[in-house]
């Protein structure tokens, strides 16, 4: 016999290093599928405020006062983007 190790511990070694890599392996599933959630409703926040945007400037097209397309702007807008310009401020 020799002095190595004997075969149950040498399985049990590669049983616990092959139950490390499949436990890494699903949390790095998880976590990819956690950031595809995010960006997935990240991509839906920034459509609905691209449409917001796009209404407001059919507001200001159709004549109606900058004040009042403003309001418009921040109901359409209202829990999407930080600040009263839904996350766009520009300079007038």
């Amino acid at each position: 016999m020799g002095g190595g190790v004997p075969f149950e511990k040498k399985e049990m070694a590669m049983n616990r290093v092959l139950f490390l890599l499949l436990s890494v392996t699903l949390s790095f599933g998880a976590v990819a599928q956690h950031n595809n959630k995010e960006t997935q409703e990240d991509i839906a926040r920034h459509r609905a405020m691209a449409e917001a945007h796009a209404a407001a400037a059919k507001c200001l097209e159709s004549g109606k006062k900058h004040d009042q397309c403003l309001k418009e702007l921040q109901a359409a807008c209202k829990g999407l983007a930080l600040g009263k310009n839904c996350g766009m401020k520009h300079s007038h």
